[in-house]
């Protein structure tokens, strides 16, 4: 054994920080509109442990992308009013001072957006706007902050990082700008990364490469992640825990495999009743939630999914909390209906879940 390897051998290495790295606690945004006060998202709160993903699951419109551009700092202005906590490594985000958010956000925190061509500047080749990115938190010079974009880009799977800095966006196919995007977020080693739809415009072949890409990379940096998506495949691929949200309200929420095995929400039974299945034969058509979403503008009394909801009932005039109800530990639901009626009603005849027609479930 060489004198280097004892020292370090004898050396202790320090341990990886565990434990919550965010902390959304009773979070509720407004926005004051012409139309009147629209409240985006109401009573939300979920966590994110160190190095773990947290998948947000929902149809447009559900909450999922305000309440992470709420912790971003992104939803701030004299029409917005923002209730809860949002913490970030013990630091309440909503006390902060503008340009705390400024130094946290892009550095600490940093975010991938469903569309990088509206993301990255057209007029400045993509090597200029990630030698700013990296300059704005980090005391290097250019060529410091060049060898950092081009070790980024390389690190993301992007050939000939040396010709791509000097190309402009348009330039990129849609695949490399979302690389190109990931690579942009990873520049300061962020924290925390928030994925809001990073795969939304890509074909299944290059969703399947950046779903991949970031797993990895989290890993590699020992971030924390959000995955933001309307998409229950994405969800099942990379995440360890998941939102389910609805009209700006988590409705249910728990594991991947709580989720998928064993769901306790009537909104959650109708998008995986909407899924196909290679290991169901299937002599129907799939599973549809009838009806659309409601205005956030007027939400319904009680729980936000009764109007859609076939299994509805006289109690669900009133909101019911969201809490464990039957199931496995810290499984939570906003659902009336009993364990014992959950277990009859998502089933559907050929195996699968899904949403049934509607029938009387109690008074």
């Amino acid at each position: 054994m060489t004198g280097a390897e004892a020292t370090q051998q004898a050396t202790p290495q320090p341990a990886k920080p565990t434990g919550k790295l965010l902390e959304v606690r009773n979070l509720t945004v407004r926005f004051e509109t012409e139309d009147g006060t629209l409240t985006a998202v109401s009573d939300c709160s979920f966590s994110v442990d160190r190095g773990e993903t947290l998948g947000i699951v929902g149809e447009s419109g559900s909450g999922k992308s305000v309440a992470n551009l709420t912790v971003m700092g992104l939803t701030r202005s004299p029409n917005t009013t923002i209730e809860g906590e949002i913490l970030f490594d013990g630091k309440d985000l909503l006390k902060a001072k503008p340009e705390e958010l400024a130094q946290i956000r892009g550095n600490d925190i940093a975010m991938i957006f469903q569309d990088p061509l509206t993301s990255l500047h057209p007029f400045y080749k993509v090597g200029w706007q990630m030698i700013e990115a990296v300059q704005a938190h980090q005391s290097l010079n250019k060529d410091g902050a060049r060898k950092r974009a081009l070790d980024l880009l390389d690190l993301v799977g992007i050939p000939e990082p040396q010709r791509r800095l000097e190309q402009y966006p348009h330039e990129f196919s849609g695949g490399m700008r979302q690389r190109v995007m990931i690579a942009m977020a990873l520049l300061n080693d962020p924290k925390l990364l928030i994925a809001d739809e990073p795969t939304t415009a890509l074909d299944v072949t290059i969703q399947a490469q950046i779903l991949r890409l970031i797993a990895r990379l989290q890993k590699e940096f020992e971030m924390g992640v959000v995955m933001i998506t309307h998409d229950l495949g994405v969800i099942a691929e990379v995440t360890r825990d998941v939102n389910v949200m609805y009209a700006g309200r988590v409705v249910e929420a728990g594991s991947v495999d709580q989720l998928f095995y064993n769901p306790q929400h009537p909104y959650s039974w109708g998008l995986l009743g909407s899924l196909t299945r290679v290991d169901v034969l299937r002599h129907s058509r799939l599973s549809q939630i009838k009806g659309q979403p409601p205005s956030l503008l007027q939400p319904p009394e009680g729980c936000p999914f009764r109007p859609r909801c076939p299994h509805a009932f006289n109690k669900c005039h009133e909101l019911p909390p969201l809490e464990h109800r039957g199931g496995d530990p810290g499984h939570l639901d906003r659902c009336w209906l009993s364990p014992d009626q959950k277990q009859e009603l998502r089933v559907l005849d050929d195996g699968s879940i899904g949403l049934r027609e509607p029938e009387e479930v109690g008074a």
